[in-house]
């Protein structure tokens, strides 16, 4: 089978995989409530952690960082390809940001860029969870975290790859969409409305 096909067939994985929400998921098993209209209407992690709990919020963000790493490693095993874990580990975020599942109202992403940060370059990835991890903590603001998470790994992407054109491309894309899905949150920020790790949603 021709490459080119065998990569369009890594980013409808990806992308269907991504529109498995863990969120969704663990709401319902739990008899919990309806994402899309609870807190920030968001289906990922932060949403469940407030509206439902930590116990709830971690289970929604290891099932959306794991589909992250498992779309990567598909399109790798099809392939052999790490340019295809690239190709279906992005599509993989689209499909969660806007889920084809869930009438393509998904989340922000993070979790699942995480995951496909981390299989795709480990060490960077982690460098940029740590710090992520490190001002989560210190300031509380799981948006501005977030949004550095993405920044961050932009950043490093042009010493890590090479450069690599196709790899920085890559991880502006996804620092794109991360912090064009944070829109409101930076909005609340400017206003010192944002809600802080801990506190119930406004």
């Amino acid at each position: 089978m021709p490459k080119e096909i065998l990569y369009i067939l890594t980013c409808v994985i990806g992308y269907l995989l991504g529109s498995i929400s863990g969120g969704i998921i663990t709401s319902r098993l739990a008899n919990g409530p309806d994402l899309h209209t609870v807190g920030s209407k968001s289906t990922g992690a932060s949403n469940v952690q407030r509206t439902m709990g930590w116990k709830y919020g971690i289970i929604t963000f290891l099932i959306d960082g794991l589909k992250g790493i498992f779309a990567c490693l598909i399109a790798w095993l099809i392939t052999g390809s790490h340019f295809a874990s690239l190709l279906a580990g992005l599509f993989c975020v689209i499909g969660h940001n806007w889920p084809v599942f869930f009438h393509f109202r998904g989340g922000k992403g993070v979790a699942t860029t995480g995951g496909v940060m981390l299989y795709c370059f480990p060490v960077p990835a982690l460098i940029c969870i740590a710090l992520t991890v490190a001002v989560i903590a210190l300031f509380r603001y799981i948006s501005v975290g977030s949004m550095l998470l993405v920044t961050v790994f932009f950043i490093l992407s042009f010493f890590f790859s090479g450069p690599n054109t196709c790899v920085v491309i890559w991880a502006f894309l996804l620092m794109v969409m991360c912090i064009a899905r944070h829109h409101a949150n930076i909005g609340r920020l400017i206003h010192g409305k944002e809600n802080k790790l801990g506190n119930k949603v406004k």
